[in-house]
């Protein structure tokens, strides 16, 4: 294979991560971590789906519009619509203009608009909503957000909305990243080893088993991807955290199976209530020796021997 060959093999590859992270609607989870940035990632999902035509709305509350854009070329920025939250967060300079729904209320209005076309939303960052908002809240507003494929009311159908949500896992509890992850139809969970970044992808598709793969790659400072160390793991069904059976025989105080000796002895036993033909004939014949037992009944004063009519002494 040439060299040339094996680049086009490698941008074949970084093309088909990229495409199944956004092939399908929903929530995109990207967990990343103090050692393991995920900003990079996101911005290149977002190049990835401002090249393919898409409008990108950008929630941004971590970094300012301008520090985000950069490294974008003019092509990219000109699908790029920046909600900014940096700067004033909490609507100070323009208390007049505050929105009743909060930006997310804003952003799922945007994509009830059949105008628009196909609309990747990006969420930088989950964490930073999560610290202003209520985290029920959050969760029903990006399930709409998410879901916003048909238009209600009027029965047509629109195009897909594609949500980038950026979490900084470390900064929660097991209780908001369950809720996230139930949520979410791909979860991204970057870690890596010995300086090299990986990616654990878990895609979960509708009436399809969960899947998941492992792809170390590096971003470049243009926000494309480099795929690095061959090919990628191939998919294996992953078990579902929410929908895997509890094992009922697991940490019992007593055995359910039996060993060989054990089945043995329990075979060779005769229980009280069982009656073997040896067993039946000591009891009815008695052997020579043994005393025989009569029974001797005297009848009683109240005794009713009427044989027609027993029950005569009940007065009924």
């Amino acid at each position: 294979m040439t060299a040339s060959e094996g680049v086009r093999r490698g941008r074949g590859r970084v093309l088909e991560m990229l495409e199944s992270l956004l092939a399908f609607g929903g929530l995109v989870l990207l967990r990343d971590s103090v050692e393991w940035e995920g900003r990079s990632l996101l911005k290149a999902l977002i190049k990835k789906s401002a090249l393919c035509g898409k409008q990108v709305h950008i929630l941004g509350c971590e970094v300012s519009e301008e520090e985000f854009r950069e490294g974008f070329d003019s092509n990219v920025n000109s699908q790029l619509v920046y909600h900014d939250l940096f700067r004033d967060p909490l609507n100070w300079s323009k208390p007049g203009e505050a929105l009743p729904g909060g930006p997310l209320e804003a952003l799922r209005a945007l994509c009830r608009r059949r105008d628009l076309g196909p609309v990747t939303i990006a969420l930088d960052s989950l964490s930073w909503l999560l610290l202003h908002l209520p985290c029920t809240t959050l969760c029903q507003t990006l399930h709409a957000l998410s879901r916003q494929d048909s238009c209600p009311g009027d029965g047509s159908s629109g195009e897909l909305v594609h949500v980038l949500g950026l979490l900084h896992e470390e900064l929660h509890g097991p209780g908001p990243l369950g809720a996230l992850s139930s949520l979410a139809q791909t979860e991204v969970t970057l870690s890596g080893t010995m300086g090299q970044a990986s990616a654990h992808i878990l895609c979960r598709r509708p009436r399809q088993r969960p899947t998941q793969q492992t792809q170390r790659f590096s971003v470049l400072p243009d926000f494309s991807v480099e795929l690095q160390g061959g090919l990628p793991l191939e998919s294996q069904p992953h078990p579902d955290p929410y929908t895997s059976s509890v094992d009922p025989t697991a940490h019992l105080t007593f055995n359910l199976r039996l060993s060989k000796k054990e089945r043995e002895a329990k075979d060779s036993l005769t229980l009280p209530f069982q009656f073997s033909s040896e067993k039946q004939q000591a009891l009815l014949r008695p052997g020579p020796g043994q005393a025989t037992s009569h029974i001797f009944y005297e009848p009683d004063a109240y005794d009713d021997l009427d044989q027609e009519d027993p029950d005569d002494d009940l007065d009924v």
